[in-house]
């Protein structure tokens, strides 16, 4: 296809706003017509579209850990189906070995045709983390997971609509037999809230579909593909002029960086620039093997960490699309944490492990101290197999919560924020306690968590829930052995800690009779990962952590001096209802 050798600046803005904006139609649809807390409230869902050949043209600032692997799925599907498919089509996969993350996450991508010659012109798609898809726990995130098909239903390919008609009893043999065939799992707990959801993503899709065709038609297919290879070029431009600028800013065109999980094992890069070409090598020789648990990270991830960082370290305004990806070779040694096997557990890879690729990326560039470095994730809920091997209904409850970012040079970190490539909202607690069997205790900053420096890291969170009904409650976290650090001298942050406040109960037999202490409650550390039956009364309290310092803390300018001063902005569900109009 011939294209213009210089774009007309004017239009290259405006495109990059229009396919912006078409995303964000398609995100205030889907959570406009699901269900779920999770993708309803807690906006943990991305949408994004994607060029013939698959790669991400554009999103709106979704979920950045699914925006950058998406493009993974849609190439795998594409090379599946090759000519299979047609008008009507809606393909489903969450399998990390199809371009997945981890196998909460369902993606559903709609081919657009051309309105005239009936070719494949875009894909859209929709990501959303289900709150329950099956497995050994409520809520699908096992601490305790060892293999993927405890984690789930795995999808690699399935037509959930198949030119038009939408096969509810597929679904079914996805979503419920298939998982409840390994031992000890089951299969999704609450199928009605996963479907909905699931054709709320079929409907974004659809609105996606419908402004494309309608853009095409306003300027012409060929003026469309143009600019959407120009706002490629774009990005891929100002990722080499970044490459160079951080070559001639450190004096060298070698990099470095390694961090290390909670368990030892390392996370290692080395960066090797071209600054005649603008271009890298990030070679992640050097990182542990596959471990046993579930940190594992699909390449897919991988890939969304890099070009996170590449798009967070640019000083313009541009589109987060694969043009960030073409300067940069990524090297991924085999049979490695970032490479696991085809069988890996891996839904701590995506939340956790991303998390600790983000920071040593930034730790290599020299752009930030570390941030929290986790995302929290807390699970609970009912049903799946009883002790006979029966299936109970039940459902299942999924968030993941805030806690520091790192300083830099000129900047505090922030409190309180989800950090880097997650970007979802916290439960609301008047959501929570009406629709489960919790009460929120505390809900507020860690004081002091951050790392103190010239500019201090962020502070983490304290967050204590009380369970008025015996629940199996997991969680899954990081840096609750390994402090977030800092740099140029910053002091790292505070460590996280989980704690179950346990009531004794006769049948624990942790409550004696005439024991001096046998009034009291137990203070338990439960560590970083663990999935816990609590009894009635029974609480957990979850306190992040914080970010890291920059700068050494003699220097500090401290944040009483110079207050952030936030500008109002409109909040609330009058907000988001003109935000909603203003999509459509």
């Amino acid at each position: 296809m011939a294209r213009k050798s210089a774009p007309d600046p004017i239009l290259l803005t405006l495109f990059a706003n229009r396919f912006m904006s078409v995303a964000e139609a398609m995100g205030r649809s889907l959570q406009q017509t699901s269900i779920s807390t999770n993708i309803k409230e807690r906006l943990d869902f991305s949408c994004a579209l994607f060029a013939p050949d698959g790669d991400l043209v554009a999103n709106a600032p979704f979920i950045p850990i699914h925006l950058g692997s998406m493009s993974f799925a849609v190439k795998y599907q594409m090379r599946l189906h090759k000519n299979d498919l047609k008008e009507g089509d809606v393909l489903m996969t969450n399998s990390p070995h199809a371009g997945g993350s981890h196998l909460p996450d369902i993606t559903l991508i709609t081919p657009v045709f051309d309105t005239e010659t009936r070719e494949i012109i875009f894909f859209t798609a929709s990501r959303g983390h289900h709150a329950d898809i099956g497995g050994i726990l409520p809520g699908s995130m096992p601490p305790t997971s060892v293999n993927i098909f405890e984690e789930g239903a795995e999808i690699i390919s399935f037509k959930i609509v198949n030119a038009g008609m939408f096969d509810q009893e597929g679904l079914h043999e996805y979503m419920i037999e298939r998982p409840a065939r390994y031992p000890g799992s089951s299969g999704c707990r609450n199928i009605k809230e996963v479907e909905s959801d699931l054709k709320a993503q079929i409907a974004a899709n659809h609105k996606g579909v419908q402004l494309l065709q309608a853009m095409v038609k306003e300027y012409g297919l060929q003026t469309v593909q143009d600019y959407m290879y120009h706002i490629r070029m774009n990005a891929e431009s100002s990722v080499r002029n970044l490459l160079r600028e951080v070559a001639k800013r450190a004096g060298s065109n070698v990099l470095g960086a390694v961090d290390y999980l909670d368990d030892g094992t390392p996370i290692q890069l080395k960066v090797e620039i071209d600054e005649k070409e603008g271009a890298a090598v990030l070679d992640f020789e050097g990182t542990g093997y596959e471990v046993r648990g579930n940190l594992n990270s699909p390449i897919s991830v991988v890939h969304s960490a890099v070009i996170y960082c590449m798009r967070a370290m640019l000083d313009v305004d541009i589109p987060l699309n694969a043009g960030c990806l073409v300067p940069l070779t990524v090297r991924i040694p085999e049979r490695s944490l970032l490479s696991p096997s085809r069988t890996a557990a891996v839904c701590g890879g995506n939340v956790l492990t991303s998390q600790r690729i983000v920071d040593v990326v930034l730790k290599a560039f020299h752009a930030c101290a570390a941030s929290q470095g986790c995302t929290n994730n807390l699970t609970f809920g009912t049903g799946g197999k009883d002790k006979d091997g029966v299936a109970v209904a039940g459902w299942g409850y999924y968030e993941t919560i805030a806690g520091g970012s790192g300083a830099g040079p000129g900047w505090h970190g922030t409190s309180g924020v989800h950090t880097h490539i997650t970007n979802t909202r916290i439960g609301d607690v008047e959501i929570l306690e009406r629709r489960y069997p919790v009460l929120l205790h505390r809900f507020g900053l860690r004081p002091d968590s951050g790392g103190k420096g010239k500019w201090h890291g962020g502070d983490g969170v304290i967050r204590e829930f009380e369970f008025t009904h015996g629940l199996q409650v997991s969680i899954l976290s990081e840096r609750r052995t390994r402090a977030p650090y800092g740099m140029e001298g910053g002091e790292p942050a505070m460590m996280g800690r989980n704690t179950w406040i346990k009531g004794r109960r006769r049948e624990d037999g942790d409550l004696i009779e005439d024991c001096p202490e046998s009034g009291e409650q137990r203070f338990i550390n439960i560590g970083g990962k663990a999935t816990v039956f609590m009894g009635k009364g029974d609480r957990l309290l979850i306190e992040t952590p914080g970010g890291g310092g920059w700068g050494l803390p003699a220097d500090s300018t401290a944040r009483e001096t110079q207050p952030h001063k936030p500008t109002w902005e409109a909040r609330g569900s009058i907000a988001e209802r003109a935000g909603a109009q203003a999509s459509f």
